[in-house]
């Protein structure tokens, strides 16, 4: 009997997405929220008593994003907040993983974030300098979790992220909460984004 290899994730929401062929009206924001909140940043291989999640530094990411683009609209905002959403099924991979996947991983990963951007208003691949704008904001995050929980010295993060303007950094901290604090304030914020938007 010839094994039928499945393609979709059923979500606690009951929604079943397709991970080859993602569709905006299989997303929902409690999906995102709760896979995000579970799945680690840095393979787990951080400080503290729980694991630095990805909608954690979602929500890193979009408060720095935030400073750096103070002026941009909620919708770009809504953006930066998204922005590692694809995670919430397919998992947060570290760089070295993912430049030994290949070209594959990177194709999915483009399909789900256009679906997820589409279902909640946004354009399916956003304007260069908003996109660029988001991963600097990624890169102050990763710099600012590498150096404060992930046992990287200064000069070391500096090589892998870049130097960054401490400003941006100025007086936010990397905070360890659990998964249910944090994916009651990411699905907050998003709904605090949306409700700006529209």
């Amino acid at each position: 009997m010839a094994t039928i290899n499945r393609a979709w994730q059923r979500m606690l929401s009951g929604r079943r997405l397709d991970l080859l062929d993602p569709t905006p009206v299989d997303i929902e924001i409690e999906d995102i929220a709760h896979g995000l909140a579970f799945v680690a940043r840095w393979n787990g291989q951080t400080r503290g008593d729980y694991a630095y999640s990805v909608a954690e530094h979602s929500l890193l990411t979009e408060t720095i994003f935030g400073r750096i683009a103070p002026r941009a609209p909620p919708r770009w905002r809504l953006a930066a907040l998204l922005h590692d959403a694809p995670e919430y099924v397919i998992g947060d991979m570290i760089s070295p993983v993912k430049a030994a996947v290949g070209p594959g991983y990177g194709a999915l990963d483009d399909r789900l974030m256009a679906a997820i951007y589409i279902r909640f208003g946004l354009p399916g691949t956003l304007p260069v300098s908003v996109k660029k704008q988001i991963k600097r904001a990624d890169k102050i995050s990763a710099w600012m979790e590498a150096t404060q929980i992930a046992g990287f010295s200064e000069a070391e993060a500096t090589k892998f992220f870049g130097k960054h303007d401490t400003a941006l950094m100025s007086g936010l901290q990397i905070v360890l909460r659990p998964p249910v604090e944090v994916r009651a304030e990411f699905t907050a914020r998003h709904h605090a984004l949306l409700e700006q938007i529209t």
